[in-house]
Order: C-alpha cells, then sequence, then structure tokens
C-alpha cells in the first residue's frame, strides 16, 4: 500500500527555519562551553612550564615562569 504524503511550502518553511534555528544556537551554546571549559582548566599552567624548562635541562628561576605565563597572556 502506497501512502502518499502532501507537503504544503509551510512545512517546508518551518523544517528550513527549525534547522537553522537549531545551527545558530547550537553555534552560541557551544562557544560559551567551550569558553568555560578554557577558563577552567587553562591549556597550560606554571607546573608544566617547569616541566618544560626541566626538560630542556634547565632550572627555571619563578621570574622566568612569570615571564612565560605574561608573554602567553598577551596573546589571549
Amino acid at each position: 500500500m502506497v501512502v502518499l504524503l502532501s507537503f504544503g511550502w509551510e512545512s517546508v518553511l518551518y523544517l528550513v527555519l527549525g534547522i537553522v534555528g537549531g545551527l545558530v544556537a547550537g553555534y552560541f551554546i557551544a562557544r560559551a562551553v567551550f569558553k568555560k571549559q578554557l577558563e577552567k582548566n587553562p591549556p597550560i599552567n606554571e607546573k608544566m612550564i617547569r616541566a618544560m624548562f626541566m626538560q630542556m635541562g634547565r632550572k627555571p628561576s619563578e621570574a622566568q615562569i612569570k615571564q612565560v605565563i605574561k608573554s602567553m597572556n598577551q596573546y589571549k
């Protein structure tokens, strides 16, 4: 048995508007969540900088660590 479905132009319009609205809302929600996660868990911290210096065979001073953090924060 074949069932013919008849969609009017209004149904198509609602479908397109729903998809566009969902994409826009999804973008802004994902962006907000991503920013919140980056603020909570920054990509690099003092411990990581110390570890990098130690891997290079250097013992970093506190001033060097602060300088690296300051230079990284400058580009945020």
